[in-house]
């Protein structure tokens, strides 16, 4: 069953978040995730967005989701992330 890992990114520092992002695809494929979209403007029908960056990832399982997540390559780029962007991060499993 497909998992699916959702970020809201409020970017704050483009050169910073440019470190995290290019050495991201990298430990994405190791664990099997796939890009589903990286939307910097989508159409908000309800409510209010603040972000700039829309993230939506695809892993076969939660158990690879998990292990890309709490991998040590992982945690090394995801300080790039949290330096220079505000993020609301989500896991969403598929029925």
């Amino acid at each position: 069953m497909s998992v699916y890992f959702i970020a809201n990114i409020r970017i704050k520092d483009e050169a910073a978040y440019a470190k995290y992002v290019a050495n991201s695809d990298r430990v994405f494929a190791q664990y099997k995730g796939k890009y589903l979209t990286v939307d910097n403007n989508p159409t908000v029908l309800e409510g209010n967005w603040p972000y700039t960056r829309l993230v939506l990832i695809e892993f076969p399982d939660k158990r690879a989701l998990m292990a890309w997540y709490q991998s040590d390559a992982y945690q090394e780029i995801l300080k790039y992330r949290l330096e220079s962007a505000d993020c609301d991060t989500l896991v969403v499993e598929s029925n």
